[in-house]
């Protein structure tokens, strides 16, 4: 048992990216938190889980098969649930969490559709518990920076946003191998990843989405666009494959301990393949996107995101009613559990400029952070797990900006389907607001 002090943690889903929390709180947060038990459909992960934690510095933990979930919460009492399960599961551990008595921390996006966010708000308004949803790129300097200069009012009211996101062909192929690649797990890119896009502007912006016009589709990935190139050799994974082995495209589970441990060594017991071919069938989530959105402010986006550029990052600029800012950033290529140093978002290079009307422009300082989602991570942890400090930025997130970025990348997804444009406010009923409305 910790001590009296300690928040104790339960967290849910094991893969890749519930390292990031657990690891921090052995190893950086054991005065005020403990992990008290892990929760995961796999077994071997779970057993994986628990040696990265301890070799972290934490003590072994207890876990629990999915189905056990609520024997979890009854047996090791937690103040808080992690969920860091496949994004289609989020709703479900969000609510039965709140239902147990346990404020949640959920890793983006929040869910992936209408109905399972619904849910979630209503669970929220029933419980009157906390749902805490985490945006690192809010915590970055730079983000913080445009914040700042938005906010005093650097270059007046901001009417039209241009925002152009890269992922690269290692980091955008990356979505393409694992369970994202089918809609119904992750809602796609537009939720999955431009959530966190869809967030900085309403943060930056302080406005929320009123309408969404999409068009997209599959361009680059999948069997169909590589025949059209010329390819004529297939397969459906790259472990035993002799034609991955000539592809730059294939991931080799072999390459790491993590891969190897994570995925490949417990592959018998829920059948899934970390390692899917990127040409491959059965893809449903689109590479290209774009979208025109206008908020209740007034102001205007257009948005792109493509998952085979030649680099990876973004590039953003605000046009207000005294100037302009621009931001580029570019970031290193990350593959979700290649490595233990890899980072996702690690900052390499980035310039802030502000061009005011009738003056000459320059350049704006920012401070440099280590660690990924361009220095984010560091300060989002340690306003997760360690002491509240007053954050005049308001950078943590509650369930209602968690779904009002996934909303607009939802809406996205309408759009697409019906060529229409898609009231973004409709899609749920907010909270206060009755039944029939």
């Amino acid at each position: 048992m910790g001590s009296a002090s300690q928040r104790r943690y339960a967290q849910v889903g094991v893969g890749g990216r519930a390292r990031f929390y657990y690891e921090a709180v052995a190893s950086s947060y054991g005065d005020a938190a403990e992990i008290v038990a892990f929760c995961d459909v796999n077994q071997t992960r779970l057993d994986y889980a628990n040696s990265l934690h301890e070799a972290a510095g934490g003590k072994p933990a207890p876990t629990y098969l999915g189905h056990e979930f609520d024997r979890m919460i009854a047996e090791t009492t937690p103040d808080v649930v992690i969920v860091t399960s496949i994004d289609r599961t989020h709703h479900r551990y969000i609510v039965r969490a709140m239902e147990l008595g346990c404020d949640v921390v959920c890793e983006k996006p929040m869910t992936i559709d209408a109905d399972k966010c619904q849910q979630i708000l209503d669970a929220v308004e029933r419980t009157g518990r906390r749902l805490r949803v985490t945006f690192n790129y809010r915590y970055s300097p730079h983000a913080t920076k445009v914040r700042e200069l938005i906010a005093n009012d650097t270059v007046g009211t901001v009417s039209a946003v241009h925002f152009e996101w890269l992922l690269d062909l290692v980091h955008g192929a990356d979505y393409f191998r694992r369970w994202h690649r089918d809609k119904r797990n992750s809602g796609g890119l537009l939720v999955h990843k431009a959530t966190h896009h869809f967030d900085l502007v309403n943060f930056w912006l302080g406005a929320r989405p009123t309408t969404v016009t999409a068009a997209g589709g599959l361009r680059f990935y999948g069997r169909e666009n590589a025949e059209e190139r010329g390819v004529t050799q297939f397969y459906s994974r790259a472990h035993g494959s002799a034609v991955a082995a000539d592809d730059p495209f294939a991931l080799d589970l072999e390459a790491g301990p993590e891969l190897r441990s994570m995925y490949l060594a417990a592959e018998h017991e829920d059948g899934y393949y970390r390692d899917q071919s990127v040409f491959g069938d059965g893809i449903s989530i689109e590479d290209t996107m774009g979208l025109l959105v206008t908020y209740d402010t007034g102001a205007v986006m257009t948005y792109s995101l493509t998952a085979y550029q030649p680099w990876e990052g973004f590039r953003i600029a605000f046009t207000g009613t005294k100037g302009r800012i621009e931001l580029e950033v570019g970031e290193s290529s990350y593959v979700s559990a290649a490595g233990e140093k890899a980072q996702e978002g690690a900052l390499e290079r980035r310039s802030l400029r502000v061009c005011p009307h009738f003056a000459a422009s320059h350049e704006v300082a920012i401070e440099d952070a280590a660690g990924g989602h361009g220095g984010g991570d560091p300060v989002l942890l340690q306003d997760i797990f360690g002491d509240a400090v007053p954050d005049p930025y308001r950078r943590g997130a509650s369930h209602i900006d968690g779904a009002w970025s996934i909303l607009t990348g939802i809406a996205g997804n309408l759009s697409m389907q019906t060529g229409q444009r898609v009231d973004v406010a409709s899609l749920v009923r907010w909270p206060g607001q009755a039944a029939s409305a």
